[in-house]
């Protein structure tokens, strides 16, 4: 069987109707919308959220607080955390998700100064605090941001 054979499952594919193509077609005149109303007129129709005049779902449920849109979603790591790995490491994003650091990265991982660092790293994030990079240099490591 080659591509140019390929047919589509007997059924699967159904000819469009065409309406408004005379008295003997069955869907001529009034084209199968009725006589008249709303849905019988050109872009006629109610959206799918309206509930017959009742208040809708989206006005009867309370809105609380504010979520921006433009945020940016930093995984933070602490230098405390990078004591689990041997000296003279390269501690990456893949390092951090293998050892469960990190789950999802979002916009970037940043790295934290809360707790000590006693093991010379080689640290790469997308960002990190100021006192963060002295904890990591002070240990003999190095801080690269990507």
């Amino acid at each position: 069987m080659d591509l140019n054979e390929l047919k589509p499952i007997k059924g699967s594919k159904k000819n469009r109707k065409r309406v408004g193509r005379g008295i003997g077609s069955g869907k001529g005149k009034t084209c199968g919308r009725g006589q008249k109303g709303q849905k019988s007129r050109s872009g006629g129709g109610i959206p799918a959220r309206f509930e017959g005049g009742q208040m809708p779902l989206t006005r009867r449920l309370p809105k609380r607080g504010f979520n921006n849109r433009w945020a940016k979603h930093i995984a933070i790591v602490n230098v405390g955390d990078l004591a689990s790995f041997e000296k003279d490491a390269v501690v990456d994003i893949q390092a951090l998700q293998d050892k469960g650091l990190v789950s999802k990265v979002g916009d970037g991982v940043k790295l934290l100064a809360n707790g000590d660092l006693e093991v010379a790293l080689t640290v790469r994030v997308h960002k990190v605090s100021g006192s963060a990079r002295s904890k990591v240099e002070a240990a003999g490591g190095t801080v690269e941001l990507l």
